[in-house]
């Protein structure tokens, strides 16, 4: 697990690298796309309510989001983690239960303070150098983009993520497991995270 850790210390010890030398303008937003990209030298144009809103509803059941679910709850199948709850189509059922119930907790959350604390958590491809691309992949689980379009430390991604995770911990999972289990899963899933951006960068155009 040290390896998992040190990718997270990495990500924040960029981003706010990152945040003291980034004051440049930001890709403008985009509201008919995912993902979006825009010139690095065009102004940033905070997201308005209706695109938030399209966000979070592609974020709960666009065809992102439940293909992740199958994939993750079929993954832990084929693994039966956690193995009290089978390795057959029952415990596939409630492991994707579980992770829409953990992605409707994250993308809750992240919606919500997004709009309450006027940040941007949403994703942006860059369009500069190989470099920038794998910087830009890395530190977005962890930052957010305020009014001016500035990076600024990801609070509603970082409580959506780890508090969802803790929440399932805690609550449905079974009772060997605890929130320390928790905060591992919320690790690992912001690796993946930055794994899945770096796809996006690369290969998914």
């Amino acid at each position: 697990m040290r390896s998992i850790y040190s990718l997270f210390l990495v990500m924040v010890l960029a981003a706010f690298a990152h945040a003291q030398t980034d004051n440049t303008a930001t890709p403008a937003a985009k509201s008919t796309a995912s993902t979006s990209t825009a010139p690095q030298d065009d102004a940033y144009h905070p997201p308005d309510a209706k695109t938030r809103a399209k966000w979070y509803r592609d974020s709960l059941i666009g065809w992102q989001a439940i293909g992740r679910q199958v994939v993750g709850a079929g993954y832990g199948t084929w693994r039966n983690s956690p193995e009290e709850w089978g390795d057959h189509w029952e415990g596939f059922g409630r492991r994707l239960a579980s992770g829409f119930g953990k992605n409707v907790i994250k993308q809750t959350s992240i919606y919500g303070l997004d709009s309450g604390l006027k940040v941007d958590s949403h994703y942006y491809r860059s369009k500069k150098g190989v470099g920038a691309k794998v910087a830009n992949a890395l530190i977005s689980p962890v930052t957010a983009r305020n009014r001016e379009g500035k990076r600024v430390v990801g609070v509603p991604r970082l409580v959506g993520t780890y508090g969802s995770s803790i929440v399932a911990y805690e609550t449905w999972y079974p009772q060997r497991y605890n929130w320390k289990d928790g905060v591992r899963s919320g690790t690992i899933s912001l690796g993946i995270n930055a794994a899945f951006n770096l796809f996006k960068e690369f290969v998914w155009k």
